[in-house]
């Protein structure tokens, strides 16, 4: 989906229930939106937003902002090594080679579908 209002939402379809349900990412609440068609999820997806900062705004609470784009990242001295000359052999910045390579990796992971459970 298109973000909205700086948001973004993840949306998956219920076969038993013929419906999309999706949640707005990147915040710590839940919002939620679903709708039968996919022609509808975006409307879904506006209201269900605009309903939150609605919401915020009336208790007067500050909404959250999804992610700013700032990764803090810490390492080793030798995986930062490993990093640096994996940047400089592709003529790009270490943020370049970490962003490119940690999105990949990212995608990746939720194509495969799969989840990690650790044990508590």
């Amino acid at each position: 989906m298109k973000p909205y209002k700086g948001y973004s939402a993840t949306v998956s379809f219920d076969e038993d229930g013929l419906m999309f349900h999706g949640e707005i990412l990147g915040i710590k609440d839940v919002i939620t939106f679903q709708a039968r068609t996919a022609e509808d999820l975006p409307a879904a997806f506006h209201e269900s937003l605009d309903d939150y900062l609605e919401w915020c705004a009336e208790d007067g609470i500050e909404p959250e902002k999804p992610y700013s784009g700032k990764l803090a990242f810490r390492t080793t001295p030798e995986h930062h090594r490993l990093i640096s000359d994996a940047a400089a052999a592709n003529a790009i910045s270490i943020n370049q080679w970490m962003d490119s390579t940690l999105t990949k990796a990212a995608r990746e992971t939720l194509e495969r579908g799969t989840r990690l459970i650790r044990d508590a």
